[in-house]
């Protein structure tokens, strides 16, 4: 008898870790150990968009380029050390990935409030929301219960992140590889209605694309030279620094400041979308956010795995 007992608890148990490990993702996770999580998380994002407007725009990148590498598990905040190689100084986040101390800013009032409750993951998810709307953008409702990676890959980070240099079929495969559809791409491209970007990543186009209006690449190139200045910026659209659908009707016109951006249209299969969202702002606005939601659910870690960090930039 006493054997059989012993056998049906370690089966209740293995069952409870077996679920704990593939939990899901949900609204209200922290409802009751961290009521205030999103209050903080939405204060902090304030102070940091109103001392700099473009880092709603920093963050929001910061997340996009996190779930790119094995999912949304805060792996691109970690730091280089001795032993250890992160996804900083991997080509699609060197010397332009920022927004780093605002998250720490973020996890240290966390930390006060909920000691080793609230992971990294969650916390770049709800602060890349808060950015968007702080720009005027549109809110969506952040699912929760992320936890963070203990380990990271320059590799991947590297070979996954979709380029500004890539081609319209080759941003739909690496879309694709994420359970991403090309409405959910051509979407969260939208993301580029705010901030910057750098002359090396738009250099080739002003000077050899075809597909590209002779006055706008005139401009560019006068803070952009031919072979200097690559970190020189220009904002990706007119109103950088609000969330609006301008970035549509620029490339409609052929004023997409990275080639990546006009390949969304460009007599292919994203054409007609792209002239939706244009002219509709509304519907932008709705499949940006649905398309959030879904780009914060690739491969997160829950349950049992990974861990809560207490230093964002460490493993524990």
């Amino acid at each position: 008898m006493a054997s059989a007992t012993h056998f049906l608890v370690t089966i209740f148990l293995f069952t409870l870790l077996a679920c704990s490990a593939n939990a899901q993702l949900s609204t209200n996770f922290y409802v009751t150990s961290c009521p205030n999580l999103q209050t903080i998380v939405r204060n902090a994002m304030k102070e940091a968009v109103n001392k700099e407007s473009r880092m709603g725009a920093s963050i929001l990148r910061l997340f996009f380029h996190d779930c790119f590498v094995n999912g949304c598990d805060a792996s691109i905040l970690l730091d280089d050390t001795a032993t250890f190689t992160g996804e900083k100084n991997a080509g699609p986040n060197k010397n332009s990935a920022r927004g780093f101390e605002v998250i720490d800013t973020i996890k240290s009032r966390v930390e006060a409030a909920c000691n080793g409750t609230v992971s990294c993951a969650d916390i770049l998810a709800l602060a890349a929301r808060d950015g968007v709307v702080l720009l005027g953008g549109p809110s969506w409702t952040v699912q929760l219960g992320r936890r963070d990676a203990r380990t990271a890959s320059q590799s991947a980070a590297d070979s996954q992140i979709p380029s500004p240099f890539s081609s319209l079929s080759t941003l739909i495969s690496m879309f694709s590889a994420k359970g991403l559809s090309t409405r959910d791409m051509t979407a969260l491209s939208g993301g580029h209605t705010i901030g910057f970007a750098r002359c090396s990543t738009f250099r080739n186009r002003i000077y050899n694309d075809t597909n590209i209006n002779s006055n706008f690449a005139a401009t560019r190139r006068s803070n952009c030279p031919a072979t200097s200045g690559d970190d020189n910026l220009a904002t990706l659209d007119q109103t950088s620094t609000r969330f609006d659908n301008n970035y549509y009707q620029n490339i409609v016109l052929r004023r997409g400041l990275l080639h990546s951006d006009q390949e969304l249209f460009n007599n292919g299969s994203q054409d007609r979308l792209v002239r939706t969202y244009s002219i509709n702002n509304a519907a932008f606005s709705s499949d940006f956010t649905a398309a959030m939601v879904r780009m914060g659910n690739i491969s997160p870690l829950t349950g049992i795995n990974g861990e809560i960090r207490i230093n964002c930039r460490r493993v524990n």
